[in-house]
């Protein structure tokens, strides 16, 4: 019986390299965001913009379509 490989193992591999670039993305945002920004609550929320932005952009793009 010939052993074959399942597609959702193979690409379950490569989270690593997508958690990478993820987290460089986040810390590139981060320094971004704290740069515009002066005290220590807008530097806590500059954080938690730079977490949710993707979700921001791809809403903004969503809904430039439906307009």
């Amino acid at each position: 019986m010939a052993k074959t490989e399942n597609n959702f193992i193979k690409i379950g591999k490569d989270k690593k390299e997508s958690g990478t670039i993820a987290f460089l993305t986040y810390i590139g945002a981060a320094v971004y965001f704290v740069n515009q920004v002066d005290g220590f609550w807008n530097v806590v929320a500059a954080l938690l913009k730079a977490a949710v932005w993707p979700a921001i952009l791809i809403y903004n793009i969503l809904q430039s379509f439906t307009a």
